[in-house]
């Protein structure tokens, strides 16, 4: 059944905006006059399907891992509680946060009323539930435990936002910094430094045989090209953004992209971290959810978020195919710490694997505090140092020829 977002006026003249679905927009305009608002515009709702827009920079792209997170623990309570699915999915759709989520589960709920299952409906809206969402929630209805397959993936979905946010908040000191820095400098070279040398300029003529010092040349250069090419840095910016963009479509570059990071020091360490507690957390979601090893496996593939990870992952489910364990290929890679490998060997061995890949996360996870805290300590003092350095080569390039024109006066 198609969804259509309208505007509307009601009895008092009020705009109402929403979103409903129905069969035609004629059965939709009638069911809006019985609840006596005059429609002013109706359409179909764009991008009901959840297609992923990926030309949107990735800190443009809006995020639904928090919508989600509460929409599945709150359907796990109302399945819990004997609500049938379907009532589950219309009281969840009056308390939706947002229009777009509003429209996805109706068209969820439309789909379960045709006869699908609740896992196929979810795959049509990757943006919101992806692989692993849609797998753990069929396993869970294979399972007759769907209620605690929507709890587990609440808490999953929470303890990776909570992930997120810490080195998130981490960065955002640096971040600010830049920014702010990059605006001083900026500001300087554009309006104060130009004003300032054009005095010097003029103080200059009177004394033909001077020449202005070299960090002055160089300042006035950069002025000038800030001035007069700014248009073109910025598409120049632009046009790299795009193409780097464009290069992440293929596999290739993304390895060497996420190789060349996890060898940078400090930052590469934090990178590492992340992307093994995703790992092991996501691994043993989906392990205890009943998902079959080979399946989880690549599912965990696309979900770590790090090509370099992503290709041992898949060495780890070639390798089973041929009879070997999970732990030997991880201790091979050279990217996994060893200590994972040694305790998944444990947790193999003792049949206690998705409590091992917990114990594993959750060890990770404080190794991330320290790695976010210690990277930030890092680059806090070097960038106030860099800072510091720009700014006072600024300050000397304009001092230094004022300074000559003072001594050539004196003399």
């Amino acid at each position: 059944m198609p969804v259509y977002e309208y505007r509307a006026l009601d009895a008092q003249g009020k705009v109402k905006e929403g979103i409903l679905d129905a069969d035609t927009p004629k059965e939709a305009r009638l069911r809006l006059r019985d609840q006596k608002v005059h429609v002013v515009d109706l359409r179909p709702k764009a991008d009901v399907g959840g297609k992923r827009r990926d030309w949107i920079p990735p800190f443009l792209r809006r995020r639904h891992a928090d919508e989600v997170a509460g929409f599945t623990r709150q359907l796990a309570t109302m399945l819990k509680s004997g609500i049938p699915l379907a009532q589950s999915l219309s009281a969840l759709i009056e308390q939706a946060e947002t229009p777009e989520l509003e429209a996805v589960l109706r068209d969820v709920r439309e789909k379960v009323t045709q006869g699908a299952n609740l896992a196929d409906a979810l795959a049509f809206h990757p943006a919101y539930f992806n692989d692993l969402f849609v797998n753990m929630v069929k396993a869970g209805q294979a399972a007759g435990t769907l209620d605690v397959v929507l709890k587990r993936l609440a808490d999953y979905l929470q303890k990776q936002s909570r992930t997120r946010a810490r080195v998130k908040a981490a960065l955002a000191y640096p971040v600010v910094m830049v920014i702010i820095g990059t605006l001083v400098v900026i500001g300087l070279m554009t309006f104060v430094v130009p004003r300032i040398l054009a005095v010097v300029a003029t103080a200059q003529r009177g004394n033909p045989g001077a020449t202005l010092p070299l960090p002055t040349q160089i300042l006035i250069g950069a002025s000038r090209f800030i001035g007069e090419w700014w248009w073109a840095a910025i598409l120049v910016g632009a046009g790299g953004w795009f193409l780097y963009r464009g290069a992440l479509r293929s596999e290739g570059f993304r390895y060497r992209r996420d190789l060349f990071l996890l060898r940078i020091p400090v930052l590469g360490d934090l990178l590492k971290k992340q992307s093994v507690s995703r790992f092991a957390v996501t691994l043993a979601a989906l392990l205890r959810s009943g998902v079959p090893a080979l399946q989880a496996l690549n599912i965990v593939q696309n979900v770590v978020d790090n090509q370099v990870l992503a290709r041992v992952v898949k060495e780890v489910h070639d390798r089973i195919l041929e009879g070997a364990d999970i732990s030997s290929p991880l201790k091979r890679s050279g990217i996994f710490p060893p200590v994972v490998g040694y305790m998944i060997s444990i947790g193999e061995q003792s049949g206690q694997l998705e409590e091992m890949l917990d114990r594993v996360a959750e060890s990770y996870d404080e190794e991330l505090d320290v790695a976010t805290t210690k990277l930030t300590s890092i680059l806090e003092p070097i960038l106030i140092v860099i800072m510091a350095v720009v700014v006072g080569f600024i300050v000397l390039s304009v001092l230094l020829p004022i300074m000559d024109i003072g001594s050539s006066v004196r003399r």
